[in-house]
């Protein structure tokens, strides 16, 4: 990394949990939901009114942005509207901004290497969405088996950037977060409305609860100074 300052580490915490898309704060220290409630670990979600606590606020913001713009996005893409360029720019713009903030961070190769393989899994849901509409289940298949390729990749990415996020639980949840946006299209394209609504609402729901609020934990674990009052 090439930054000793607060600051850049905080940015760097802010990407990192969007870099998921899914992540391993829920894994980390909350073996089952008996023990979640009662964790009181560095990885529990902070307390109010610290540094700790504004990142996790951060991270639940921009988890959630992106879970809407993803599931706006592929609708959009389905129906063909006129609103899919501006959906699709939308992430762009957002995949332009995690990359430069991580190669601040980083560095330059490194910030181009997560830029590869963020677009990639953007990529692989527009083609599973377009293959949905056209009812071509090879297509389909073609597509799934490419984001799990990205789940391979992303989650060996931030367990080399972060030694408390572990590959097998990184992975863990970010096959769970693929496969609710999956339900979502799935859904949509069935003309149950309301089920892809929930199935969005449930990945909301696994990147807030599950990812942000332990991610967050894990990050300030690994860079305790930068939260100090």
């Amino acid at each position: 990394m090439n930054g000793n300052s607060a600051k850049s580490t905080a940015t760097m915490v802010a990407i990192v949990a969007l870099v998921v898309g899914g992540g391993a704060g829920y894994l980390i220290g909350h073996k089952n939901d008996s023990t979640a409630k009662t964790n009181t670990s560095a990885n529990t979600a902070p307390a109010a009114d610290t540094k700790a606590a504004g990142l996790r606020v951060i991270l639940n913001n921009l988890e959630a942005q992106h879970v809407d713009l993803a599931a706006a996005a592929t609708r959009a893409g389905f129906d063909g509207s006129a609103m899919f360029p501006a959906a699709g720019d939308a992430l762009s713009k957002n995949t332009d901004a995690l990359t430069a903030a991580i190669a601040s961070v980083y560095g330059d190769e490194a910030g181009a290497k997560f830029k590869e393989i963020w677009a990639s899994h953007i990529g692989f849901f527009v083609d599973y969405t377009v293959a949905a509409k056209k009812g071509d289940k090879a297509g389909m298949d073609k597509a799934v088996q490419n984001l799990n390729g990205y789940v391979e990749a992303i989650s060996t990415f931030l367990s080399n950037a972060n030694p408390n996020l572990p590959k097998d639980a990184v992975s863990q949840l970010v096959t769970e977060h693929v496969m609710l946006l999956k339900t979502a299209v799935d859904k949509y394209g069935a003309g149950d409305f309301a089920g892809s609504y929930e199935a969005q609402q449930a990945a909301r729901d696994q990147i807030t609860t599950k990812i942000a609020d332990t991610l967050a934990g894990a990050i300030v674990k690994q860079k305790p100074e930068a939260f100090q009052q």
